[in-house]
C-alpha cells in the first residue's frame, strides 16, 4: 500500500484572511513539513522582503502550537487535522485511489451499501451518484446493452435506465423509434424547389394565344 503513497502527500496554498493579504504554502511530504509565505503590502518597506521558508520534521510540527494555529486560522481546522493525521502515519489510501478503480470496486457493493457509502464525503456521493458508475452497474447487470437503450441513456441517464423494468423499458424505446419516424417523416416531404407550382408556367414555354397564326 505504501506505493500508493506519492511525494508530496500534501499540498495546498492560498491567501490569508480579509485581514491577511500575505500568500501561504504548506507541503507534507513523506519526510517532513514545509511552510512558505510570502508578504504582500503596499508598503514600501516590505517590497524587498524574500519568501520566508520553514522546514519541520513530523516531531517539531506535532509539537509547534503556534504554526498549527496559524495553519488553522489560514486554512481551516480540517486541513490541521488532515495534516497531523498524516504526520502520525494515518493515511487515507482510499482517497488516494483513482476515481476509475474506485467506480470498480464500488460496483461490487449492494445497492444500499452504495447509498450509504455516497454519504461518507464529497468525493464518493460524486462518483456513486456519477454516470460512469451507473453504467457500469446496468451492463454488469444485463448481459449485452443494445445500441438503442445506450442511446436512451443519453437522453434519459444511466440511473433511470438502471431502476426501469424491461417492459417500460421497451414502452420508452418504442416511443423513441416513433418520435424519430416522425420525425423523420416531417422532415422528407419533397423539395419545392425541385418541384413546379400548379400554377407557374413552364420556363420557356409560350402564352397561349401568343405568337401563333391570327
Amino acid at each position: 500500500m505504501a506505493s500508493l503513497l506519492t511525494d508530496p502527500l500534501f499540498e495546498i496554498s492560498g491567501r490569508g484572511p480579509s485581514t491577511n493579504k500575505n500568500f501561504y504554502n504548506f507541503v507534507v511530504t513523506k519526510s517532513n513539513v514545509i511552510w512558505r509565505w510570502w508578504l504582500i503590502s503596499p508598503r514600501a518597506v516590505y517590497r524587498l522582503s524574500k519568501p520566508g521558508q520553514l522546514i519541520l520534521s513530523y516531531e517539531d510540527f506535532l509539537d509547534d502550537i503556534k504554526l498549527q494555529r496559524e495553519l488553522s486560522v489560514i486554512f481551516g481546522t480540517g486541513t490541521l487535522q488532515y495534516a497531523k493525521a498524516l504526520c502520525q502515519g494515518q493515511y487515507d489510501y482510499l482517497e488516494r485511489l483513482p476515481d476509475s478503480l474506485l467506480l470498480r470496486i464500488i460496483n461490487y457493493l449492494e445497492l444500499e451499501d452504495v447509498g450509504q457509502l455516497g454519504r461518507t464525503s464529497h468525493r464518493f456521493r460524486q462518483l456513486c451518484g456519477s454516470e460512469e458508475f451507473w453504467e457500469q452497474a446496468v451492463r454488469r447487470r444485463c448481459k449485452t446493452v443494445s445500441a438503442e437503450v445506450s442511446s436512451l441513456a443519453r437522453e434519459v441517464g444511466w440511473r433511470n435506465i438502471f431502476f426501469t423494468n424491461k417492459l417500460q423499458l421497451q414502452k420508452l424505446i418504442s416511443r423513441r423509434r416513433l418520435r424519430g419516424d416522425e420525425q423523420r417523416a416531417e422532415g422528407t416531404p419533397g423539395k419545392r424547389s425541385e418541384t413546379s407550382h400548379p400554377d407557374q408556367k413552364p420556363t420557356g414555354s409560350k402564352p397561349s394565344g401568343e405568337g401563333g397564326n391570327h
